[in-house]
């Protein structure tokens, strides 16, 4: 783990946050990416304070060039790429279908599955040429069951389990490994805009067999598992951390 090179998209808050942190606190060098340079910067230092190299690279994952570039960067400052965390994400609008409109849709599938599909694109044109390297998806317990009220963003995470299971196919002949994790309600930001407030939460949980909201870091333990060499014969798997949400 210490000689790893890691690249989290949306890494400035919640999930994809805790991820690099993660990383850092094995020894890898971490690179975070986003659209928010203070924040950002803010993060460097603190992934540094842990004693890890670290950088920001400014990114928006819907844009190709920009991802291509990003990945670019990170090759040229540390000369390979061995693990690449695809968190970046929205909840979009939540609502019933009968509310949705052409722009919802594209507004979430830009970022959660365009961003996804480019992210892999470029990470993968850097791990085929080095013949090894990981890639971690972030789905959603969302990414294999209906949801009502979040119809969009449910679709949104079955096409990145589509995405992460073909890429897996794909990539295993160059002996790189594509996994997703799916947590289930995780104390984000995000949960607390789906959710609407405390009541919203409530019911939420009331709906997970071990009636708590899991941490950002039980997710992130489970992205750097499936990022080393410990999950070495693991690929095209979809990992649930979800209190046992998906099970009921």
């Amino acid at each position: 783990m210490s000689k790893q090179v890691v690249l989290v998209t949306g890494g400035l808050t919640g999930i994809g946050r805790a991820a690099a942190l993660g990383f850092a606190r094995a020894g890898g060098t971490v690179v975070i990416s986003g659209r928010h340079e203070d924040a950002g910067r803010a993060l460097v230092a603190e992934l540094e304070a842990t004693g890890a190299d670290a950088a920001f690279i400014m990114a928006d994952v819907r844009s190709d060039e920009e991802v291509a570039n990003l990945v670019d960067q990170v090759v040229e400052r540390f000369g390979r790429l061995d693990a690449a965390v695809n968190n970046a994400g929205t909840e979009g609008r939540p609502g019933p279908v009968t509310e949705q409109t052409a722009e919802s849709l594209a507004a979430t599938f830009d970022t959660n599955v365009l961003g996804t599909l480019l992210s892999m694109k470029h990470e993968l044109r850097v791990m085929q040429a080095q013949g090894s390297g990981s890639i971690v998806n972030v789905s959603s317990t969302y990414g294999h069951a209906g949801a009502a009220g979040a119809s969009v963003y449910a679709a949104s995470k079955h096409a990145v389990e589509g995405l992460t299971k073909s890429a897996a196919l794909e990539a295993a002949g160059f002996g790189v490994r594509v996994n997703a994790v799916a947590p289930g309600p995780t104390d984000t930001g995000m949960l607390d805009r789906f959710t609407g407030g405390a009541e919203g939460k409530a019911g939420l949980v009331s709906t997970v067999p071990m009636r708590r909201v899991g941490t950002t870091d039980e997710v992130a333990n489970a992205i750097v598992f499936l990022s080393s060499d410990r999950s070495s014969f693991t690929t095209g798997q979809i990992l649930s951390v979800d209190g046992g949400k998906s099970l009921v």
